[in-house]
């Protein structure tokens, strides 16, 4: 039975979330699947992607072919180094200690990638509020200063309609 890893969506129209699965070639999309191995969310920004590892390595080990998207997630997570480096260790090119050491510096310096990247993130989106803030000060400014010129204009208006409408009563 030829395996895929591949996603399968969830969620609901405008706002996907799909599982990471294994699940045979010739299934349904959204049909049955062998199992469940994470999830991603792309909604989210950065997006959400949380995978069991070794059940991936397991999958891949057996001959699962990835989709696509799967692999890029798969690269993205480490999934595809760690087997690169079980491989190594199989030649006996690497012990598991040196592959695991590898990994671990990998995932250390990935992390670090994305802790500054929220930390952009949430930056920006403070920058934006404090502009957005200075935006709607100056608006209601404007606006003040507005309604206090406004009022004289409409008394005097309202004194010269007065004469005007006593006389046409008059004549009527």
């Amino acid at each position: 039975m030829p395996v895929k890893i591949r996603l399968q969506r969830h969620g609901k129209k405008g706002k996907p979330f799909y599982w990471i699965v294994a699940a045979d070639s010739r299934a349904k999309r959204d049909g049955k699947f062998l199992e469940k191995l994470g999830t991603y969310n792309p909604v989210s920004n950065p997006a959400q992607i949380e995978i069991n590892v070794d059940a991936s390595i397991k999958w891949l080990k057996n001959g699962a072919q990835p989709s696509d998207t799967a692999r890029r997630i798969l690269s993205y997570k480490g999934v595809l180094l760690k087997y690169h480096l079980l491989g190594g260790v199989a030649k006996g090119a690497l012990t598991e200690e040196q592959a695991e050491a590898k990994f671990q510096a990998w995932l250390e310096q990935k992390e670090g990638k994305l802790s500054s990247k929220t930390q952009q993130l949430a930056k920006a989106k403070e920058e934006a509020r404090i502009k957005a803030l200075a935006a709607e000060k100056e608006t209601a400014e404007k606006r003040k200063l507005a309604a206090q010129a406004a009022p004289e204009e409409p008394v005097a208006e309202q004194a010269e309609e007065a004469p005007a409408q006593e006389t046409n009563e008059t004549e009527a």
